[in-house]
């Protein structure tokens, strides 16, 4: 009789969970009231998308079964009450159609440096196969080698791509130092008013699956595949106080990976310029973060609560050997490389 009634406690906490996730899904996505612009803080033009969703009946009774709890076995709600998306806890149907008619543009961003060019095909095919399929998505390709750019991808209706020629730079590591201001100039210069939406993901990529419209939010951050199940005091946290990226033991909620994130271009400016300051302090005495721009990001994050998180299905890594039982489809993984060979520098 009590393993019952613990049973159904359970259930009905896990329904209750849905609900509030499914509600702040739909309150989180979205950016604003109004499609017209938005001055912000820093002067730019934010192009915005509705705040409010209308479903029509048959997405009503779609949405009714969203409310009962598919998904017991993992953590599908934060304690900030922000939705972690996995498989079985959305319908594609019903996010899709919402979003759909926002006529939403998606900037993605990439850096395809020295030898990660290599990557580039595998990247774009795989997207146009699996990623915000149905809505307008621009690539930006960030590279030293522009002739090195596969030039004969086909794109979807509404994908465009252009390339963004960086600097050569001599450590890889200063390719991830320099990624958040590169990103923040790319925003301000352009990406403001052409775009509702911003993604940030790494090129030595590959998607398997859907990676769509459930993904976008204000502020959204992917829970890394190698920690999510270990306990906080294990999380790679920058830990030494010299550095502005700094977490100390008893704070942090996740750890997430700079592989993917994204948002709302608003929400993604302010990150990028704040991690960029930090990363321009810590080099001005000397100091680099454990994990560079990742450790960076994780203090952001830390302070400014992500309003969607994607689960380790959305950013996999091939090196972790069989499948988790809790992960149901691998949608974005990084691929199985030798570092040796495409980092051209020490």
């Amino acid at each position: 009789m009590i393993q019952k009634r613990e049973h159904w406690l359970l259930a009905s906490v896990m329904a209750g969970g849905m609900v509030l996730c499914w509600l702040v899904f739909l309150h989180c996505a979205p950016v604003s009231l109004n499609e017209g612009p938005s001055e912000n803080y820093e002067g730019l033009t934010w192009r915005q998308v509705n705040h409010q969703v209308v479903l029509n009946h048959r997405l009503q009774s779609k949405q009714a079964k969203l409310m009962e709890p598919v998904r017991t076995d993992v953590l599908t709600v934060t304690p900030w009450m922000a939705p972690i998306v996995w498989e079985g806890t959305f319908d594609p149907l019903v996010i899709d159609e919402t979003f759909r008619s926002h006529n939403l543009t998606i900037a993605t961003t990439v850096f395809a440096v020295g030898k990660y060019t290599h990557f580039l095909r595998d990247f774009l095919e795989s997207a146009e196969k699996h990623f915000m399929v149905g809505l307008d998505v621009h690539y930006y390709v960030f590279t030293d080698l522009p002739g090195d750019v596969p030039g004969n991808i086909t794109l979807g209706l509404g994908r465009l791509l252009s390339i963004v020629k960086v600097p050569k730079f001599d450590r890889w590591q200063e390719i991830s130092l320099r990624r958040m201001e590169l990103i923040q100039t790319a925003i301000e210069d352009h990406i403001y008013r052409e775009a509702h939406y911003i993604f940030c993901l790494d090129v030595d990529m590959r998607f398997h699956g859907r990676v769509g419209s459930e993904a976008l939010g204000r502020l959204v951050a992917a829970i890394h595949p190698w920690f999510y199940m270990y306990p906080r005091s294990q999380y790679p946290y920058e830990r030494r106080t010299v550095s502005t990226a700094s977490v100390p033991q008893d704070q942090g909620d996740f750890y997430y990976q700079a592989n993917i994130f994204g948002g709302a271009l608003e929400d993604v400016h302010r990150l990028t310029k704040t991690c960029r300051e930090h990363l321009e302090v810590d080099k001005s005495v000397g100091v680099e973060a454990v994990w560079q721009e990742e450790s960076h990001l994780n203090w952001y994050l830390v302070k400014n609560k992500p309003t969607k998180l994607l689960s380790p299905e959305y950013v996999w890594d091939d090196a972790k050997r069989g499948k988790a039982e809790e992960i149901k489809l691998v949608r974005f993984s990084s691929v199985i490389k030798n570092k040796a060979e495409v980092r051209e520098n020490p």
